[in-house]
């Protein structure tokens, strides 16, 4: 079968490989679509980074380079492996990409996205969504019923959204800003629109207001090189401020504006993956008692987002922006996404 192959740094090659073998417990899914997901552009550019180095084998997958890419993807059930219960040959499904090891504190206490030896399929190993076919544990499958299975390719990052969204423990009628409108921001916004929160979305880029404002998860668009981020949401809550903000963009000046915007005792919640230390501005922290929170991946937070799409209360289509073949990766995805990314949201490749 095909599939895209990481070697190295700027070096993935659509490659044959051997079709994967099911095991019991395990279940074979035929790939739809998959997803260009940011973590793939860093791999390529900068990696390896969450791949395992050569020589160096994730413990949990027990591979390294060379690996099959792409951790965002929907399918059909092929095959089910001995044992496998609650999935039918044919059901529209996505994954969970995660090695965990069930034996570290974390995974004990039910936090297994924090499992110390944590890795995700697609990058780790056990294969990918880049490719025609995949094996998995059942555990982390999930069924999809009536959502399009292109739309579906994107409730992995509808995932990592809802799971940011949940740290801040918002309820229908607070207000939210969000800062950065790239595709998790996107995504974050709309969440939070789908369970009831006023957003407020600050972006730069045109292209990425436009689709804030077209896909109707921004209340209100703020331009930081037009406007005062803060005045601006300070008038919109009548002076109060918002009761949370999420920093998507990996920016220290979106999180020192996300410090700002937020109510005294509000919640910044850091959703973004940073490339470089950041600084924070303590004393905003103290003199205002904002808790600052991390967010990485999802726990149980698959079926919640899924339901999201399937209320009608998130649409997914305005984020599809653009759908390739799988010999077109590198040329129409990764190329379009690194050097022209305000004309694209969110990239699918179909294998």
């Amino acid at each position: 079968m095909k599939a895209a192959r990481f070697h190295g740094q700027k070096d993935i090659r659509v490659e044959d490989i051997p079709e994967p073998t099911l095991r019991p417990g395990a279940v074979k899914v035929g790939i739809a679509w998959c997803g260009i997901c940011g973590t793939d552009l860093h791999e390529f550019l900068e990696g390896p980074i969450f791949i395992p180095h050569a020589g160096h084998p994730h413990p949990l997958a027990g591979e390294d380079l060379p690996v099959t890419m792409g951790h965002e993807f929907s399918g059909t059930v092929e095959e089910l492996g001995d044992g496998v219960v609650g999935l039918t040959v044919g059901d529209g499904v996505v994954v969970e990409p995660y090695f965990v090891c069930d034996e570290c504190g974390p995974c004990k206490a039910g936090n297994y996205n924090l499992c110390t030896r944590m890795g995700f399929i697609g990058l780790a190993g056990g294969g990918g969504g880049l490719s025609e076919k995949i094996v998995v544990d059942a555990r982390w499958v999930h069924r999809v019923g009536d959502i399009p299975l292109d739309e579906a390719a994107l409730i992995e990052p509808l995932s990592v959204a809802y799971h940011a969204v949940s740290r801040a423990e918002l309820t229908a009628g607070t207000v939210a800003v969000v800062g950065g409108a790239g595709p998790i921001g996107l995504l974050t916004a709309a969440v939070l629109k789908g369970l009831g929160v006023t957003t407020i979305v600050t972006e730069l880029s045109a292209a990425r207001k436009d689709k804030a404002l077209s896909s109707g998860v921004a209340d209100y668009l703020v331009d930081p090189s037009e406007e005062d981020v803060k005045a601006r949401v300070l008038e919109l809550t009548e002076g109060a401020g918002a009761d949370a903000a999420f920093e998507c963009a990996g920016v220290n000046a979106v999180l020192d504006t996300m410090l700002d915007v937020v109510r005294p005792a509000g919640v910044v919640v850091n959703v973004s993956i940073w490339g470089r230390p950041a600084t924070v501005d303590m004393q905003k922290i103290v003199l205002k008692e904002i808790d600052l929170r991390g967010t990485i991946a999802y726990r149980g937070d698959h079926a919640a987002a899924i339901h999201l799409v399937q209320e009608g209360k998130v649409d997914l289509k305005p984020f599809i922006t653009g759908r390739i073949a799988l010999e077109d990766l590198v040329d129409k995805g990764f190329d379009t996404l690194i050097n022209h990314n305000d004309t694209a949201v969110k990239i699918i490749v179909h294998p």
